[in-house]
Parts: C-alpha cells; structure tokens; sequence
C-alpha cells in the first residue's frame, strides 16, 4: 500500500527509471485532411497577395483564400503545401515554423513520406 500512496504523490506516476514513450508522430483526422487539401494549393498560396492578385479578384472574382486562422494548423498547411510541390527539399523556414507550432520531428518524417509516396504513385500511375 506504501507504494501505492508514493506512486501517487511522485511526478512521473511512480514509473523510476522507465524511460516515457516516444513523441505520437501521428496527426489527428483533421490535420490529415489540411495535408490532403494542401495538394491542391499551389505555391502562390504561400505568400501575401500583392496588387496584382487582388486586380485578378476584381476582375475574375474573388478566389478563396486558403489560409487558416489557426497559426498552428496554417504552419502545418504551408508545410504540406511546399512538401506536395518540392518532395524532401522543403523550405527551412517552413521546418522551423512547424517544429515552433508544437509538431514534432516524428510527425515530420511521417508527414513528409506520406506525401512522398503519394507523390511516387501518382507518378508511377500517369506513366
């Protein structure tokens, strides 16, 4: 029972000397869906419209702008985008704000091999 009373009261639960499990590098079902979305954005999605986009909405109408209101999942998004348009070779600055977001190196590595490999096999079935 005095265990018990310890593990309550210790920080960690009273796990000593058991290392915590890995960082998820899953992603919610919502942020899949950013990541799916993304591959139909174009890099242009990525930078502030300027006078020239916003004569082209005035003309042709106004385009939805795909950016989120969520800095988080925007970071994400961005990334997705510049990952769906240059596979592995990434932006730094795109890295960095998604790591800053709270997404870790795990959910890199998965995010870009998925979009990676749905790249290949889109590749592959155009052939």
């Amino acid at each position: 029972m005095a265990f018990l009373q310890l593990a309550a009261l210790a920080d960690d639960g009273g796990t000593i000397g058991v290392k915590k499990a890995a960082a998820n590098p899953g992603f919610a079902p919502v942020e899949w869906q950013i990541i799916q979305l993304a591959r139909r954005d174009g890099l242009d999605s990525l930078r502030a419209p300027d006078l020239w986009d916003r004569v082209k909405g005035w003309i042709f109408g106004q385009r939805a702008n795909p950016r989120l209101a969520n800095m988080r999942l925007e970071s994400l998004r961005r990334l997705a985008v510049d990952a769906w348009h240059r596979g592995y070779a990434v932006r730094p600055s795109y890295l960095k704000a998604f790591l800053k977001a709270g997404f870790n190196e795990g959910q890199l590595e998965t995010l870009l091999a998925s979009i990676s490999a749905q790249r290949r096999f889109r590749a592959s079935r155009s052939r």
